[in-house]
Formats: structure tokens, sequence, C-alpha cells
């Protein structure tokens, strides 16, 4: 498989998986004025699954965060919960 370009779609308010060209996976979002990003919604193509893409997503969504340095993260979509769970060095970024 090539490689997962991920890039932020801020006109459609989620960050977009491309394999090739095709869409391969979204995580969507909704920011909560400058403090908050929420993540509701992850969802990898079926053509897709099982190849990093959703990793990939959440990597770069949340590096992407870490770089902005004013929000913090409320992960309602259990695949970001889940992917933070499993990598806890993003754990700081994280709302209390």
């Amino acid at each position: 498989m090539s490689d997962v370009e991920v890039s932020n779609n801020s006109d459609e308010s989620r960050y977009e998986a491309l394999v090739d060209g095709e869409l391969a996976g979204v995580a969507v979002y909704v920011l909560q004025g400058t403090e908050s990003i929420i993540f509701t919604h992850t969802e990898v193509a079926d053509a897709f699954e099982g190849k990093g893409v959703g990793s990939a997503l959440a990597r770069f969504a949340l590096d992407d965060v870490r770089r902005e340095g004013t929000r913090k993260v409320v992960p309602r979509c259990p695949f970001i919960k889940g992917w933070i769970d499993k990598h806890p060095d993003y754990a700081d970024l994280v709302r209390a």
C-alpha cells in the first residue's frame, strides 16, 4: 500500500486521509472556541481497513493539535479515545 497522506480540511471540519489520491478515511471534529477540539467520529473506508489509515489519522490530528498549542482534545470518538489510551504520550492533550 502507498503512503497515507493526511491533511486538515478545516472547511469540512475533518482530517482526511488519502491513499493514492483516494479518500480513505476521515476524523471529524467540532471546534469549541479556542479552547477545545472535540473529535466526534472517525471512519475508514472498507477497502482501507486494517492498513494503518485510522492510526495515521489519529497521529496526524493529535500532532496537529499539539503543534497549534492552544486547544485541548475531547475524544468523544471511541477510536480516537482508544488510540490515545494506547499511546499515553498523547494523554497530555486531553482536556481534564
